[in-house]
């Protein structure tokens, strides 16, 4: 059977390089000092979407809700085999809690319709939350396995998966369509060297009216557009008004989220010693270890 899978993927900042300078004086993470990498756990669920289009062969559309640099996220999912992708970006999206969050991202997937499997990573290392998943889920009104390790079967009508639970793992089965969230228990292939070459000409309707403007085009954006999309390079771009999402559920007018209090965490340095690069140093740290009984 082929399917439709819609694989919802985010671009976060790499915390992984947390530094003095990564926190605003609000306590809020300043993205702008962070470089911005793919969201791990969403490669796994792009990974298992590809192999379930190997095994079973599928569509795949990959979706991302941020800010208009979040389409580089969008070409590497394409690098690796997607079919098709959308941005969806507005300043009214802005803010966003994991309950607009989610409320957003269920009515890109009601404007896409006839998605059979939805697929998102367990949880984007910027929030740790876990949440966004579940609660697409439940806003679709459609039944959901998380912490997925493999899918064992699919078929039209349902799906089998394996998920990790706490000192082992178990079998659940669900109808379709039905929701996933996955873990990293897959190995994310590489980008393709020909998908590269093909896609790295992928644009938004909003890169292009910028590209346009830089660089003094003559020919208009609808045309520009139409070309893209007639050679299958069209990134698809949304705002709030495009998926029909309501104002008050969106950004900070549907995010019931506050933050109660903010702890500023100082990083000080301990007790440093220097050893010297030389055979006299490296004698003086084994001998000090041997005597604080680390080592022998």
């Amino acid at each position: 059977m082929a399917c439709n899978i819609l694989v919802f993927v985010k671009q976060v900042p790499d915390t992984q390089n947390i530094s003095g300078d990564a926190m605003t004086p609000e306590g809020t993470v300043n993205r702008a000092a962070l470089p911005a990498i793919f969201n791990p756990e969403d490669l796994n669920a792009i990974e298992l979407a590809l192999q379930l289009k190997d095994r079973y062969g599928a569509h795949i559309t990959v979706a991302t809700m941020g800010m208009p640099a979040a389409a580089e996220t969008l070409r590497q999912s394409l690098y690796r085999g997607a079919d098709a992708a959308i941005l969806v970006t507005d300043r009214a999206l802005a803010g966003a809690d994991t309950l607009a969050t989610s409320y957003a991202l269920s009515k890109v997937a009601e404007k896409l319709g006839n998605v059979d499997l939805v697929l998102c990573g367990r949880q984007a290392i910027d929030g740790d939350t876990a949440q966004v998943g579940p609660q697409i889920a439940e806003k679709l009104h459609i039944p959901q396995i998380c912490y997925v390790e493999e899918v064992q079967e699919l078929n039209a009508k349902s799906i089998r998966c394996r998920r990790a639970i706490e000192g082992g793992y178990e079998i659940l089965e669900a109808p379709l369509p039905a929701l996933l969230t996955v873990i990293d228990a897959n190995s994310p292939r590489p980008m393709n060297a020909k998908k590269i070459m093909k896609f790295k000409r992928a644009r938004t309707p909003g890169e292009v009216e910028k590209e346009l403007t830089n660089d003094n085009y003559t020919v208009n954006l609808e045309d520009a557009v139409k070309e893209l999309r007639a050679k299958d390079l069209l990134i698809e771009q949304y705002s709030a008004a495009d998926i029909g999402a309501e104002p008050d559920r969106i950004g900070f007018a549907g995010s019931p989220t506050k933050v109660k209090q903010v702890m500023s965490v100082v990083l000080t340095a301990g007790e440093v010693k220097r050893i010297s690069p030389d055979a006299a140093g490296i004698g003086e740290l084994i001998h000090e270890l041997i005597s604080d009984h680390t080592l022998g």
